[in-house]
C-alpha cells in the first residue's frame, strides 16, 4: 500500500481554553490537489502549520512522508508559499531565489522557475516594486525551489488579475499531473472548483464535510440561480409547484431543492420574466461550494447558541 504524502488522524489543537481545531482526519496523495476551505478562525491555518512542522499538535497523529511533520527529512521534501511575507522587498526576483537556492541540496533552477511562472530572470525591478500578480508567482517560484512532492499554498491567487489568475491556477493543474501533492487554503471557492480534487471543509475547527468537488457540489438535488434580493419566495415556490422548496440563502442568491428537470429551469426563468426582474448564473443539479461553506457556518453558529442557552 502506498505511504500517502500526507496522512492526519484525529487532529486536535488548542490555545488555552480556545479549541481551534477539533478530531480533524484525513490524507493527500502524490499528485492530489485539496482545497482546505471555511471561514476565518475556522481552524485552516492550525491544521496547516501542524502539517508543515511549524506548531505542535495538541493531540492526535500527523504523518508527512511516513514520519513526524517536525522532521528534516520530510521537511526537505515539502514547499511552502505564504500570503503575507516570504519576499525580500529590495532583492530583485533571481537574486532573491538564488540565495534561497543555497538552502537545499538538489534545487530546482531559480531562472528556469521564474520564466515558466511568467517572471523574466533578466528584470532589474526589485520585489517590492512587482505588481501583486507578480509578487504571488515570484512566492510560488522560490516555493518551489526544493522540488516539493507536497506544496502548501495559503491564498495563492489573492491579489491576482484575471489573466495572471488563470496563468497560476494552469500552473497548479500541471503540477499536480506532473505528481506532485497541493493543499491550499483560499476563500476564491471559484478556484476551488476548477482545480481541487478533493475538498475539506472547515467550520469552528471541525471537518463538516468532504470528498471530490463534484461529489459536493451535485449533492442535494438542487439548483440554484441569482437575481435581486427579496423574491417572494411563496410565489416562486407556487409557481414551481409541489415537491419543491425555495429559499434565499444569501442575499441575491436563491436554492430551489428538489428534481432539476427542464420543466423546472423554464419555469424559474418564466416566473422571474413574469416578475420583471432577471435570473442569472442559474446552475442546475447542484450547489455551489459557496452554499455549503455559508451553510454549515450557518448551522454552527446555529449549535453554538443552542449550547450557550442550554448552559445558561
Amino acid at each position: 500500500m502506498t505511504t500517502p504524502a500526507l496522512w492526519v488522524s484525529d487532529l486536535w489543537v488548542t490555545y488555552g481554553t480556545t479549541r481551534a481545531v477539533a478530531g480533524v482526519s484525513f490524507t493527500v496523495a502524490a499528485g492530489q490537489i485539496t482545497a482546505l476551505v471555511g471561514p476565518n478562525g475556522a481552524g485552516k491555518t492550525s491544521t496547516v502549520e501542524v502539517c508543515t512542522g511549524l506548531r505542535p499538535a495538541t493531540s492526535g497523529k500527523v504523518e508527512l512522508f511516513g514520519g513526524p511533520p517536525r522532521e528534516l527529512a520530510g521537511r526537505t521534501r515539502i514547499g511552502v508559499m505564504l500570503q503575507i511575507g516570504g519576499l525580500y522587498p529590495t532583492a530583485r526576483p533571481l537574486e532573491w531565489l538564488t540565495y534561497l537556492a543555497k538552502l537545499y541540496p538538489d534545487p530546482a533552477d531559480p531562472s528556469t522557475l521564474l520564466s515558466n511562472l511568467g517572471i523574466d530572470p533578466k528584470t532589474s525591478v526589485t520585489t517590492r516594486r512587482l505588481s501583486g500578480g507578480e509578487q504571488q508567482r515570484v512566492k510560488l517560484a522560490a516555493a518551489l525551489l526544493p522540488k516539493p512532492e507536497l506544496l502548501f499554498l495559503d491564498e495563492p491567487t489573492a491579489g491576482l488579475d484575471p489573466a495572471a489568475r488563470l496563468d497560476l491556477l494552469g500552473a497548479l493543474r500541471r503540477l499536480g499531473a506532473e505528481g506532485t501533492g497541493i493543499i491550499l487554503t483560499t476563500h476564491a471557492l471559484g478556484d476551488v472548483e476548477e482545480i481541487a480534487d478533493d475538498v475539506l471543509v472547515l467550520v469552528g475547527g471541525h471537518l463538516v464535510a468532504s470528498g471530490p468537488v463534484v461529489d459536493l457540489i451535485g449533492a442535494g438535488g438542487s439548483t440554484s440561480f441569482r437575481a435581486t434580493a427579496g423574491l417572494e419566495l411563496g410565489a416562486l415556490a407556487g409557481a414551481l409547484g409541489s415537491g419543491y422548496q425555495v429559499q434565499e440563502n444569501r442575499p441575491g442568491n436563491y436554492l430551489i431543492t428538489g428534481p432539476t428537470t427542464p420543466q423546472l429551469l423554464a419555469d424559474i426563468t418564466n416566473w422571474c420574466a413574469a416578475a420583471g426582474v432577471q435570473a442569472t448564473e442559474i446552475r442546475a443539479g447542484g450547489r455551489t461550494l459557496e452554499d455549503i461553506v455559508v451553510e454549515a457556518t450557518r448551522n454552527e453558529i446555529a449549535a453554538s447558541e443552542r449550547a450557550e442557552a442550554a448552559d445558561s
